[in-house]
């Protein structure tokens, strides 16, 4: 059966790949949490050749939990894990014209997930330690990093109010309606990676955010103020497989992407 979010293509920025997409999955309970950041303190993380994409001048980082479910390859049933929980720290780029995510950082409750992220999508994922609760319509999350400093995050948060479009709001429709990814492999060669889903449905979310370390471990300082804060309940989304982009290579003045190799040990 096709991914139903085929039906709806028009919204994009660019016409869906012609290969074969590799794999589907849903994303649940997401929640979107955004600060507005200095440029000048994410330009090292990000190769120079990739221009931080920003709005009214400003460059955004987004925080974002969720949970990941129905996970499968094209052609094949489910693989386990099929759900498991991520938190990702982002930020948003631009190159040739075409706005994506960058990901500083992706933390996920499956070991499986993080190793096949780091090998086929060069992502920097690391395996974590999560939970996800519900207390009526309140989530709690909850992320601590595994034999690592740093990387711990709790929070809770409900939706709050009636839905909205990203489409009628430009801020909001400018951090969240995204469509491809872009990173980077140990020898600093460029790579894409397209996506698709249906134009975001949110609320705004009310959140009670306990505690956020997520940042230290980039050298990054915490944002100031209280964040942006939109909520989704589900959306399907459907992947291509990675594709360089050119014979360049590119080089980074900061050592926390690409990914460091993951160091296996005994418990």
């Amino acid at each position: 059966m096709a991914p139903t979010c085929l039906s709806e293509i028009e919204h994009r920025p660019w016409p869906i790949p012609r290969r074969p997409w590799i794999m589907r999955h849903t994303w649940d309970d997401l929640l979107f949490l955004h600060w507005a950041i200095p440029l000048e303190s994410i330009r090292p993380l990000i190769p120079e050749p990739i221009a931080i994409d920003t709005f009214d001048g400003k460059a955004w980082i987004g925080l974002v939990p969720f949970r990941i479910s129905y996970l499968r390859l094209r052609g094949l049933p489910r693989i386990p894990p099929s759900s498991f929980m991520e938190l990702n720290v982002r930020i948003y780029v631009v190159r040739d014209g075409r706005p994506g995510v960058w990901f500083l950082s992706l933390d996920a409750s499956s070991r499986l997930a993080v190793c096949f992220a780091r090998a086929w999508y060069r992502l920097p994922y690391f395996p974590a330690h999560m939970s996800m609760t519900h207390d009526g319509d309140t989530i709690h999350f909850t992320s601590k990093r595994k034999r690592a400093m740093g990387g711990a995050f709790s929070c809770s948060y409900r939706p709050n109010g009636e839905s909205i479009r990203p489409a009628d709001w430009p801020l909001i429709r400018w951090l969240t309606e995204r469509y491809c990814l872009y990173t980077t492999d140990q020898r600093g060669r460029l790579y894409c990676a397209e996506i698709h889903h249906i134009p975001w449905t949110l609320q705004n979310a009310e959140i009670t955010l306990d505690t956020n370390d997520m940042l230290s471990p980039l050298g990054l300082p915490n944002p100031e103020g209280p964040p942006l804060a939109h909520f989704s309940k589900r959306l399907e989304a459907i992947v291509w497989a990675p594709r360089r982009l050119t014979a360049e290579k590119y080089t980074l003045d900061n050592q926390c992407h690409p990914a460091p190799p993951l160091i296996h040990r005994r418990a």
